[in-house]
């Protein structure tokens, strides 16, 4: 499959968008000081030609686009925002440039807010604890609220509230893991607490449904290098089940995170970076009992070169 044309143009935009602002910040020489206090970047997202389907068709059974699918996106030292698109043969195309001013971003999730299975737009936390929410090809960063940085963890699982609109999860310092419903406008109900012990995990991720049953679930690795797999129960009031183990080893890896589906088969799928920098698919299956295959290096190093993955 080919992607549309919007590719191109949403490159371009991005590009020509940050020459301006380049260009605007010289002029004024405010740059430092936008780069210090402003709210985020720029950023932008290609259309990808393929349709997913709404989310209560997600699952094992799914055909091609039944499951979301969007970029993965990398963040590095300088603030650049790279996109590497899905390459249509399980693998990710060559990074673009989707653009910049991102060196205070402490967190970046994507968001679905009209349940096409397409991202519309990022919420992303700055280093002083404040909210933001972005639409692609957007300048205006959208003030959500303050006190986010008693979070260490913070990304939209997709929906597991029960509604159309993507929500977010977010972890406090003492392990209290909280779900904030989205409104499909960027803003948030209030939250709601899921439960505490979450300490116990170094990463926890997904995007989409894992278990073939069209409700969106999460995966958690351990301390130990043990990931498990806490199935979505699409009440907001108790968002998932009891957690089943999914295996070891998995401490071989120092970042993991789900786009949803990267193979284009219908099913989410998850991203594994190890320690030396190198990039692994684990191909979701829609069983439960065991709901990836076994690994495929998808990238052979350079990726720790990202301070965010999302």
């Amino acid at each position: 499959m080919a992607k549309s044309s919007g590719l191109n143009t949403r490159r371009a935009l991005a590009r020509a968008t940050a020459a301006a602002l380049t260009a605007a910040l010289v002029v004024t020489g405010a740059s430092s000081a936008v780069a210090a206090d402003g709210p985020g970047g720029t950023a932008s997202r290609p259309q990808i030609d393929v349709k997913p389907s709404g989310a209560e068709k997600y699952g094992a059974t799914a055909l091609p686009g039944d499951a979301p699918i969007n970029p993965l996106f990398g963040v590095d030292g300088d603030g650049e925002l790279w996109s590497y698109d899905p390459d249509f043969e399980g693998g990710l195309d060559a990074r673009w440039n989707a653009g910049w001013g991102w060196e205070t971003a402490r967190a970046m999730t994507q968001a679905d807010h009209d349940g096409d299975g397409w991202s519309d737009a990022i919420w992303h936390v700055t280093s002083s604890g404040q909210l933001y929410h972005l639409r692609w090809d957007s300048e205006e960063h959208q003030f959500i609220g303050n006190g986010w940085k008693i979070y260490n963890q913070l990304f939209s699982p997709a929906n597991v509230g029960g509604a159309g609109a993507d929500d977010l999860l977010a972890r406090d310092s003492s392990g209290v893991l909280w779900l904030y419903l989205g409104y499909g406008d960027g803003t948030l109900t209030k939250r709601y607490r899921v439960g505490g012990g979450w300490n116990a995990y170094t990463h926890i991720t997904g995007k989409g449904d894992l278990t073939g049953d069209g409700k969106a679930d999460i995966v958690a690795k351990d301390k130990s290098g043990v990931l498990w797999l806490y199935k979505g129960t699409g009440n907001y009031k108790a968002p998932f089940s009891s957690r089943t183990r999914v295996g070891g080893g998995w401490n071989t890896y120092n970042n993991i995170v789900s786009v949803g589906d990267i193979d284009i088969d219908g099913v989410t799928d998850l991203v594994a970076r190890n320690k030396s920098g190198a990039l692994y698919l684990y191909k979701g299956t829609g069983n439960a009992a065991s709901p990836f295959k076994s690994p495929v290096k998808i990238g052979s190093g350079g990726w720790n070169t990202y301070r965010l993955l999302f």
